[in-house]
């Protein structure tokens, strides 16, 4: 009974219910206008718009993973990519083994890519994949023991601060120059691509892409009600006591390894979550998704939108996503300067993120009505 409330009360949040009634709005919506409304006219959201909505909710996705373990935690990850193209892979490896022989070679086991490069049998790690439910599984336990082990060797040392952000970078890009050896059997620096189908169904097909839109808006209600679950129940103040004075919480007893451990297992297969739910709506997953830059991309994310707030997480990954979709398309060489000047405005101007900046603007909305309400009431 008592681990059922500590998984509802998130439920009892009134800023849980509205991300998640405007979440299914949303969803609703982008259905509505893609199903009911006919191709060529204003309205439809053609088959590349809830593509795109799609890829926006596993970033969100993403964004939610990196701010509980920032945001609640104090460990500023800089290495969450690496979790998220692990899930990627984990996907991908299983979506390529569902092409059987209709690849370029026809080979019935073998991916194309291992046939030119005269690969003689399919290595172990490949092994299951061919299955959904072993690869669903290891979307989750991959990045998740990549977690437990580097969390164990760096939370047991107590490696903190600047120190642990760097070495979560040096991992991301060890990871990402391993991932681009043909050796490694994954694809070199094409990656995976050339994706057909998903559980039988063409991922080429409009209904299989409203599929995965839709089942990536569950993942995200669903892994923000865990984190809410989780930063609310008394782990979530041993963490955000841990954030705010580590010492002082290990000297009141905890062992508070155990529970940044724990956090920071979970945050990663949340991110491999998000890293699976990308790949078959994005149609690929190369080296790129390792770089470090893109972990730093996901940071900014997360600040922008606020931290320790995970919706905000959510609007700081959209906003953001957005804004690169249309500057790239109108001014592709200027968008690297337009984030570093957006992560320099956030600095100086929005501490707390657009979140914080919403908060602010209710709390004056607030106190305006009550003084209104008391002059009213001396009138």
């Amino acid at each position: 009974m008592q681990s059922r409330s500590w998984l509802m009360r998130p439920f009892g949040e009134r800023s849980t219910l509205i991300f998640l009634g405007v979440l299914l709005a949303t969803m609703a919506l982008v259905t509505l206008l893609h199903v009911a409304v006919p191709a060529g006219h204003p309205l439809h959201a053609s088959a590349y718009t809830v593509n795109l909505f799609g890829k926006y909710l596993s970033y969100a996705l993403l964004a939610v993973a990196v701010d509980l373990v920032w945001g609640y935690l104090g460990i500023l990850s800089l290495g969450h990519g690496a979790f998220f193209a692990l899930g990627g892979y984990a996907m991908g490896m299983y979506l390529m083994r569902q092409i059987g022989d209709r690849g370029v070679y026809g080979h019935p086991v073998l991916p194309d890519f291992m046939v030119f490069l005269n690969w003689d049998s399919l290595p172990w790690y490949w092994h299951g994949f061919d299955m959904a439910g072993f690869a669903f599984l290891m979307v989750l336990l991959v990045p998740g023991a990549l977690a437990l082990v580097f969390g164990f060797l760096a939370f047991r040392s107590r490696v903190t601060g600047v120190y642990l952000s760097i070495i979560t970078q040096a991992l991301t890009f060890a990871l990402m120059l391993a991932f681009f050896r043909n050796e490694m059997g994954f694809g070199g620096n094409n990656g995976l691509t050339d994706f057909r189908e998903i559980l039988g169904f063409n991922l080429r097909s409009s209904d299989t892409r409203l599929g995965l839109f839709l089942a990536t808006g569950v993942a995200l209600a669903l892994g923000y009600v865990l984190c809410r679950a989780i930063v609310t129940s008394k782990l979530g103040r041993v963490c955000v006591a841990t954030r705010d004075a580590e010492a002082r919480t290990r000297f009141l007893g905890y062992r508070v390894e155990r529970f940044q451990l724990f956090v920071f297992v979970v945050s990663a297969m949340l991110a491999g979550l998000a890293g699976a739910l990308y790949v078959p709506q994005v149609g690929i997953i190369n080296p790129s998704e390792f770089s470090p830059l893109f972990s730093i991309e996901i940071v900014l994310w997360v600040a922008l939108g606020g931290r320790a707030t995970l919706y905000g997480a959510v609007i700081g990954a959209i906003l953001v996503n957005y804004a690169k979709t249309v500057f790239t398309g109108v001014m592709p060489d200027a968008w690297l300067f337009a984030l570093g000047g957006l992560f320099v405005l956030v600095t100086v101007f929005l501490p707390r993120g657009v979140a914080g900046l919403l908060a602010l603007r209710l709390r004056r909305s607030g106190d305006s009505d009550a003084s209104f309400s008391a002059k009213e009431a001396a009138a």
